[in-house]
C-alpha cells in the first residue's frame, strides 16, 4: 500500500470494483474486519479533484448486488442521501434544471426566491442546449416546448447569457410567457421534495416543508421558496461538486434520448468565449503555401490563403469542437449558407477526404516534427 492513497468504505464483503462502463478497475482491494480500502490509482487521482468524485464514478458489487456510495459530501446535520436520490426515476428534465436553478440563485446570495424567477432560470439554463444544439428532451418534456415558444414571443437571441434571459423573462408582461413558466408550478417545486416526503400529497408536502420536517432544502408557499439555512450553507460550501453532480445526471438522461449525438456534456452550457481558429488557420496556411490554391469542395471555386473560411464539415452544433479532422477551407458564401445542416455525404465526402489527405501529405512532408500541427 506504500504510495497508494485509499478511501475507506464500511463494507466487509468480498467485492468487485467496476466502472460504470462495466470494465474492471485495474486495482487490488484490501480489507480488514471493518473497512474496505480502495486503492486510488495515481492516473485516476490526476483526473479527479476530490475523493467523493471517485465514489461517484465507481460502484461496488458483491453477491450479485450493487451498492452505490452516496456521491455527495456527507453532513452530520443534513440527510444528504435524500438529495442524491432526487433524480431517481426521472422522466423529464424538470428536476435537473430546477436543481441547477436552485444552485444558481443560492450562488447569487438569495434565500427567498420567487417561483417565477426559478422557472425563468430553468429556461435560461436550458436555452442554449435547446436552441443551438437542438437536443431532444423527450417527447413529453414541456420545458423544451416552452423554450421554443418563448423564443417566438420574447426579444431573446440564441446567444444571450443566462443572466440576460432571466432578467428579460422576469420583466416580461406577455401573458402567454407567464403561463408557459407557471406551468412548471404544477409539479416541479413540490415533487422535487418527494425523497423527504414519500407518499405525501401536494398539500401535505407544502405543509410539512413549512413545518421544517425532515430537514427539506426549502419551504414552499404559493409564490416563493425559502431555502433552509443549513442547506443554504451546504449548497454554498459544495457548489461546484453539486453542480457537476447535476450535470452528470442530466448528461445520462439526455444521452438516452439522443443516442446518436456525441459530446453531450459540452452541449449543456453556453461557451463564454468561442475558441478562435488561429492554430487551425496556420495549419491550412502551410497547405496553401505548398499548393498555391485549393478548390472548395462545395462550389469548386478556387480558394487562396487570403480568401477562405475555416469550415466545419460536420457542423459545430453536432460535434461541439474544432478538431482538425473536421475542418477544411471553404468558400465563405457557401460556409455561411450551409449553417448547421449536414452535407450530403454521397456528394461531398470523397472531396472532403481527398482535401484532408492532401493536407496531411503536405504537413508530413514540410513539418513532420512540429506538434502544433498534430492531427487532433
Amino acid at each position: 500500500m506504500t504510495g497508494v492513497q485509499t478511501c475507506a468504505l464500511p463494507i466487509c464483503f468480498p467485492v468487485t470494483i467496476r466502472r460504470l462502463s462495466s470494465k474492471t478497475l485495474p486495482a487490488t482491494c484490501y480489507q480488514d474486519s471493518s473497512t474496505l480500502d480502495i486503492p486510488w490509482c495515481h492516473n485516476l487521482r490526476a483526473a479527479l479533484d476530490e475523493p467523493t468524485i471517485l465514489l461517484f464514478w465507481w460502484q461496488i458489487t458483491f453477491n450479485g448486488l450493487t451498492i452505490q456510495q452516496n456521491p455527495l459530501p456527507s453532513d452530520n446535520l443534513l440527510p444528504v442521501g435524500k438529495l442524491s436520490s432526487c433524480f431517481n426515476n426521472t422522466t423529464a428534465t424538470y428536476k435537473y434544471y430546477w436543481m441547477l436553478s436552485l444552485l444558481y440563485q443560492v450562488e447569487q446570495g438569495k434565500s427567498l426566491i420567487s417561483k417565477h424567477t426559478m422557472f425563468a432560470t430553468m429556461v435560461a439554463h436550458a436555452w442554449y442546449t435547446v436552441n443551438y444544439f437542438h437536443l431532444s428532451f423527450g417527447k413529453f418534456d414541456r420545458l423544451q416546448h416552452a423554450i421554443k415558444r418563448i423564443q417566438e414571443l420574447e426579444p431573446l437571441t440564441m446567444d444571450m447569457s443566462p443572466e440576460q434571459i432571466v432578467e428579460c423573462l422576469c420583466a416580461s408582461e406577455n401573458r402567454e410567457t407567464t403561463q408557459l413558466l407557471k406551468h412548471f408550478n404544477t409539479n416541479v417545486p413540490h415533487w422535487f421534495l418527494s425523497p423527504w416526503f414519500p407518499s405525501c400529497t401536494t398539500r401535505e408536502i407544502y405543509d410539512q416543508s413549512n413545518a421544517m420536517r425532515h430537514l427539506a432544502p426549502y419551504a414552499l408557499s404559493s409564490e416563493f421558496i425559502s431555502i433552509q439555512p443549513l442547506w443554504q450553507n451546504y449548497f454554498q460550501r459544495h457548489m461546484k461538486l453539486l453542480r457537476d453532480f447535476c450535470f452528470w445526471n442530466l448528461t445520462l438522461f439526455l444521452q438516452q434520448r439522443n443516442p446518436n449525438v456525441p459530446d453531450i456534456p459540452n452541449k449543456l452550457l453556453r461557451p463564454e468565449v468561442r475558441q478562435p481558429l488561429t492554430a487551425q488557420r496556420r495549419y491550412w496556411k502551410k497547405v496553401f503555401e505548398a499548393e498555391g490554391s485549393l478548390k472548395c469542395i462545395y462550389s469548386n471555386k478556387e480558394l487562396s490563403a487570403d480568401a477562405y473560411d475555416v469550415e466545419h464539415f460536420v457542423p459545430y452544433g453536432f460535434v461541439a469542437h474544432h478538431q482538425l479532422w473536421n475542418l477544411i477551407p471553404a468558400d465563405p458564401s457557401v460556409n455561411s449558407s450551409k449553417g448547421d445542416r449536414l452535407p450530403q455525404l454521397d456528394t461531398y465526402f470523397n472531396r472532403f477526404y481527398q482535401m484532408q489527405t492532401k493536407a496531411l501529405d503536405v504537413i508530413g512532408r514540410l513539418d513532420p516534427e512540429n506538434k502544433l500541427y498534430g492531427y487532433s
